[in-house]
């Protein structure tokens, strides 16, 4: 019962989201997603007491449970694109080593930065330098990882209300997202950086927020399954049944890895994906894969995403942090002015014709969670046909290395390291991510510019060749 009633609050904040996306010129012409402006009336509603029905716990545990619904839709999703060329594997690859080695670099980035702001600003305001180190997990990684963090901060090493102050930092993180994600997205279809993939011009469906009777609209499917045996969604559904219970058995295999198991086997929106690799090679063997209709299996990604996008806003909750919340902007500006400009210098010299889709998809990603990140792309190609959606997936296995840096966090935090030489410790990866970014030919040329239109740049540079 509970769930259903956290449901259907997030179901009311999506209507209303609409609502306001179509009568507030503003909100309209800035193209934000009703999942966004529902995700932040949906976190004023918990935050003001407003609904005693529910509580954000329960939001939070929703939001895990779609994160790996989003990855194994991923995972059973073919790229019809690219299906036929030999070289579709290694594309993605390359595409998830280059995201992954940036997510990186932000990653060692942003904690390192964060303390040396609080260090600087926080006495002022009685808030302890170790607070600033916590933006990490709040930025790049979502509310769920920033409240897991928050609390182990709490429990081991005594840092108190470390948990709300990390959830304070992904609210945050959640709403620059969409204020810096959303307008650079626009301007992208304006410069028709799109035009690939997506869309290459503003039209009025996409301002308004949905189709009219006039409008040409896609199809969302063929059916695959006879409804007198089986719905269509149905057995799309239950892929993704069958995808969820392999993940919790790769999980759990994982998880009797000794030392770094417990940790690695957290991660199940990865194994998740995995799983639906599996079952559609399975599916593929047997010839059945027909059964799952591309289209619409891209459609239960964009659902999930959407009451992903709502749920991780409800999931906040805020408490007095009193006169803390001065240092705590200050290090979100300051953390958001670094990433967005990590992002767009290397987002378009990582070597793809969706290297503007990856640069919305890392931004989205480093600012809130992968989720997050799909959103942004969803607004310039909401089919989801480029690669971009996968390689946002698989840029976990390159992530792994950024363990490193929570090491080094942690000893921080216990007391192991000094402040002083922590922050330079978590600066030491930094140069090695460049390096390999070099070695894998992921730091070259621009493939796209916001000055001038993709086919103009990539003559020019031909002819300076």
């Amino acid at each position: 019962m509970s769930f259903m009633i956290a449901f259907g609050i997030a179901s009311i904040m999506l209507c209303v989201g609409m609502i306001i996306r179509l009568k507030v010129p503003f909100i309209r012409n800035m193209l934000v997603p009703a999942s966004v402006i529902a995700g932040i009336l949906g976190m004023i509603v918990m935050n003001t007491n407003l609904v005693h029905a529910t509580d954000a716990e329960l939001f939070t545990i929703i939001v895990t449970q779609l994160f790996t619904i989003t990855f194994i839709s991923i995972g059973l999703t073919s790229n019809n694109k690219r299906s036929k060329e030999k070289s579709i594997g290694k594309y993605i690859v390359q595409g998830a080593v280059g995201l992954g080695m940036l997510w990186n670099i932000l990653y060692a980035l942003t904690p390192a930065v964060g303390a040396i702001v609080i260090l600087f600003i926080g006495s002022y305001f009685g808030m302890d330098t170790l607070y600033g180190l916590l933006i990490p997990f709040a930025f790049t990684q979502g509310p769920g990882q920033a409240a897991t963090f928050g609390s182990i901060f709490e429990q081991q090493y005594g840092i108190e209300n470390a948990a709300m102050v990390g959830l304070t930092f992904a609210a945050i993180g959640f709403i620059v997202c969409f204020l810096v994600g959303v307008p650079l997205a626009k301007y992208g279809l304006k410069r028709g950086l799109a035009k690939k993939f997506g869309e290459g011009e503003v039209k009025a469906y996409m301002k308004r927020g949905y189709y009219s009777k006039s409008d040409k609209r896609d199809s969302i499917g063929q059916e695959t399954v006879f409804s007198g045996n089986m719905d269509t969604m149905t057995f799309h559904f239950t892929m993704i049944g069958i995808c969820y219970v392999l993940a919790l058995g790769m999980a759990h295999i994982i998880s009797l890895i000794p030392v770094a198991g417990p940790s690695l086997s957290g991660m199940l929106f990865i194994y998740g994906m995995l799983a639906g690799y599996f079952v559609k090679m399975v599916l593929k063997k047997l010839r059945l894969d027909h059964l799952l209709d591309n289209t619409f299996q891209t459609k239960i990604t964009g659902w999930s995403t959407d009451y992903l996008v709502v749920c991780s806003f409800m999931a906040v909750q805020f408490s007095i942090i009193g006169q803390w919340i001065v240092p705590i902007i200050i290090e979100s500006i300051v953390i958001t002015i670094l990433t967005v400009a990590v992002i767009l210098y290397f987002g378009k010299r990582l070597g793809g014709d969706n290297d503007f889709s990856r640069t919305l998809g890392l931004l989205g990603t480093s600012l809130g969670t992968v989720p997050s990140g799909i959103a942004l792309v969803r607004i310039i190609e909401p089919s989801l046909r480029s690669t971009t959606a996968i390689e946002l997936g698989m840029m976990n296995i390159p992530m792994m290395l950024s363990y490193v840096t929570v090491a080094t966090i942690m000893m921080i935090m216990a007391g192991t390291l000094s402040i002083t030489v922590g922050i330079l410790w978590l600066l030491v990866p930094v140069p090695i991510y460049l390096v390999l970014l070099k070695v894998f030919k992921l730091w070259g040329k621009r493939t796209y510019d916001f000055k001038e239109n993709s086919g103009t740049l990539k003559s020019k540079e031909k002819s300076l060749a």
